[in-house]
This record gives structure tokens, C-alpha cells and sequence, in this order.
């Protein structure tokens, strides 16, 4: 049946979306207009297609098992000089989401791999463009803020003309954000994202 790519991710809702796909695109970002403006919970994975009813039930009982949960984008940060990206900032909802990446890439489970990098939720809006354009795309969203309640992921297929295509959407049950502390999106919250960038920024 042969192999296909997939993620999962949190998609950025409207109008937040298409603004920052557009802005993307402006800053000279080729691929902009293929990938659906998110936040990453599984990156590009390569898998047997025969696998994928396997896959779509475990993305199912995750979902279920999980609870809504705020989020708020808000300013810019960068992976330079590690990796030629730049992004906008999650700066409420961070634990929710590192919860919830791990559980999809869950050892037991069909999704399980390795990261690059450590995880560190962000929605990127330039990658791989001139260095002069990643610095205008960072000073131009550095006021950016977005706030919604985040109520499930989606799975998407790249095809070969490398375009991101949803392939299901799945939305929470009603249980709570496991593992995550009850002060969620609380000025700790906040910081303890900023202290992970600096992180990222030193490594």
C-alpha cells in the first residue's frame, strides 16, 4: 500500500488563521499557502498507509480522554541560529499542548518517534527565507496577540504536491487537561514559556 506522511496539529482558528497564512506568504515563505496555519503536536512522520486505521483510533481515545483548554498567542520568538525559523509565540496553553504531543507520540502507541528537537510549541510564520525577511516578519508581529479555547487537533496528509490536507478532526471529550496543573494560563504559565524559549535561543 506503500507509505504516506502525516501530522497532527492544533490548527489556528478564524480569522487568526488566514491572517497569519497570509502574512506568512507576504514575508516571501513559498510554502505558506500549503501548510494550515498551527500549533505541532506530531511533526512530518513517514508510516505504512496500512497503519492508519490503528493511527485514527489512538488519535480518537486521546481526544476523548482530554479536556478543552485556553490558548493565547502572543508576540514573536525565534530558533535562529539552530533552525531558520521564526514564530509566534504560545503564550498560554504551552503545558496543554506538551501534555497532549506527548500523549499522540505515546511510546505504546502507532505514533511513537523521536524529536529533533526538544518540544517547544510555537506557530511559525517564516522558515527558511533570507535572513532580512525573517527579521521583518519578527519586528512586524511582535504586538501580535490571538486568544481561543483550543476544543481538539485534526490529522492532516501531505500529498505530493506537498500540500497539508485535513484528514479527520479530533475533537475533546470532556474530561480534564491531563496532567496539567489547575492554574493553567496563570502569569507562570506565561513565563515559564519565555524561560523555554530563551532555552531554545542558548542552545
Amino acid at each position: 500500500m506503500g507509505t504516506v506522511t502525516l501530522g497532527v496539529s492544533i490548527a489556528v482558528p478564524e480569522p487568526y488563521g488566514s491572517q497569519l497564512q497570509e502574512l506568512r506568504a507576504g514575508f516571501g515563505d513559498a510554502a505558506a499557502h500549503g501548510i494550515p496555519t498551527h500549533v505541532t503536536l506530531l511533526p512530518p512522520t513517514e508510516v505504512e498507509a496500512e497503519r492508519l486505521p490503528g493511527i485514527r483510533a489512538h488519535l480518537s481515545e486521546v481526544a476523548a480522554a482530554f479536556g478543552p483548554f485556553g490558548m493565547r498567542l502572543a508576540g514573536t520568538g525565534t530558533f535562529r541560529p539552530l533552525s531558520p525559523v521564526v514564530f509566534v509565540r504560545v503564550a498560554e496553553g504551552g503545558p496543554g499542548c506538551t501534555r497532549l504531543q506527548g500523549l499522540v507520540r505515546d511510546p505504546d502507541g502507532p505514533l511513537d518517534r523521536e524529536l529533533a528537537f526538544p518540544y517547544h510549541p510555537h506557530v511559525t510564520i517564516a522558515h527558511g527565507i533570507s535572513e532580512e525577511a525573517m527579521d521583518l516578519a519578527f519586528s512586524t508581529l511582535a504586538e501580535y496577540a490571538a486568544q481561543w479555547t483550543c476544543a481538539g487537533f485534526a490529522l492532516y496528509e501531505q500529498g505530493s504536491d506537498g500540500v497539508w490536507r485535513k484528514l479527520h478532526e479530533y475533537p475533546f471529550g470532556s474530561g480534564p487537561v491531563a496532567g496539567v496543573p489547575a492554574q493553567l494560563g496563570s502569569p507562570v504559565d506565561e513565563a515559564t514559556g519565555a524561560a523555554g524559549e530563551d532555552a531554545v535561543r542558548r542552545s
